[in-house]
């Protein structure tokens, strides 16, 4: 099959080149594939990061890839789609996380030959802060498609909502498998300034206020001194609202801040130093961190939101806060390490890696196209 992939990827960095990557690896090994991007994804305006690049002294999957499309540039819309129908391409496959992407991206699927069936893989239909615009670009988006994956039942029922009649795969975000093995745990928190003798909790991922990094603030200054704290990730916007609050718990001097975007060969160190994984999210749908968690076998502690509890199975692979509050989050915290979980956690997370193989996603990705 020829594969048009349009989407993120390098010099683009972020969870959604990395997840395009790792597919993009997967269907080459038995399909002619060509990799599409964006000569501009965001705007420097709108975007709330430091860069959206790959910077100099980051280490990341890079995949060959043409520059065709500007989010923000009309008329890139239709020079784009006719370099992709240069391809003749059986399949046009996308990914879809915001509605500022419906109209390039539903735009380049509408113009695409009759033979050429469009996919894409949604991350989400609605987003987690919503504007004016979304359901209009999102409906208009949706129409263009044949068909859709969907990576949690809350994204599907999304879809269902604004497109009841759309053909639909429920597919479980893959692990990821690109950021090599895990270190030793005493090196790793050695290399971090982490002292060796605490139990770790780490806060993974861009920092944004739907994450509730501050649930997590709050409840980490109910713990005792046995607990450190780990944040790792750059932030969407100031920092200093976070740092406010962290200067005034009284454990202060055992939260360990690293704001800043983390490359592909750093991942190892944060993971590796930590015990459990917590994400308090007041919104979600799904996340791409329990991916990276599992791939170091680490647990995942995570509030009842979206379709996380689809990807945490409750006392099987991690545990689900049944709300975004301080003093639940402290409580299971406290709960995953007084009745000691993290072996039966583990031995969970392990049963069910070959289950979310890249080659299991593309395989059943590639049935549902045939099916169309």
């Amino acid at each position: 099959m020829r594969i048009a992939y349009l989407s993120t990827f390098f010099p683009f960095r972020g969870g959604i080149a990395q997840f395009n990557a790792s597919l993009y690896k997967e269907f080459e090994q038995e399909h002619q594939v060509k990799a599409f991007t964006f000569s501009r994804q965001y705007p420097d305006i709108l975007f709330p990061g430091k860069t959206q690049y790959v910077t100099n002294d980051e280490k990341a999957q890079s995949i060959p890839s043409l520059a065709v499309l500007d989010s923000v540039n009309p008329f890139s819309y239709f020079s784009a789609a006719r370099k992709i129908k240069a391809f003749d391409p059986d399949l046009l496959i996308m990914k879809y996380w915001m509605s500022f992407f419906g109209p390039s991206l539903g735009t380049v699927a509408r113009l695409m030959p009759k033979h050429t069936k469009v996919v894409t893989i949604l991350d989400n239909v609605l987003p987690h802060e919503s504007r004016f615009f979304d359901s209009m670009f999102s409906n208009y988006f949706l129409k263009q498609n044949d068909g859709f994956v969907a990576m949690s039942d809350a994204v599907k029922h999304d879809l269902l909502t604004l497109s009841p009649n759309a053909r639909c795969l429920r597919k479980d975000h893959p692990l990821y498998n690109h950021f090599g093995k895990k270190l030793n745990a005493s090196e790793a928190k050695s290399r971090l300034g982490l002292a060796s003798d605490k139990k770790t909790l780490l806060f993974f991922g861009f920092i944004r206020d739907y994450k509730g990094l501050d649930v997590l603030i709050k409840a980490f200054d109910q713990l005792d001194d046995s607990y450190q704290l780990l944040i790792a990730g750059e932030s969407y916007g100031s920092f200093e609202k976070y740092q406010t609050l962290i200067n005034s718990i009284s454990k202060r001097n055992r939260v360990f801040v690293f704001n800043d975007y983390i490359a592909d060969d750093q991942v190892p160190l944060f993971f590796s130093a930590a015990d459990v994984c917590v994400l308090p999210y007041r919104t979600a749908t799904q996340s791409g961190i329990t991916s990276i968690a599992y791939h170091f076998d680490v647990p995942v502690i995570a509030t009842d939101v979206g379709g996380l509890k689809e990807s945490i199975k409750h006392m099987q692979t991690g545990l689900i806060v049944n709300e975004c509050e301080p003093d639940t989050v402290a409580y299971s915290i406290q709960e995953f390490f007084n009745k000691r979980l993290s072996d039966q956690l583990i031995a969970g997370i392990r049963s069910m890696k070959d289950s979310l193989s890249w080659n299991s996603f593309a395989k059943d990705v590639i049935d549902f196209v045939n099916e169309l």
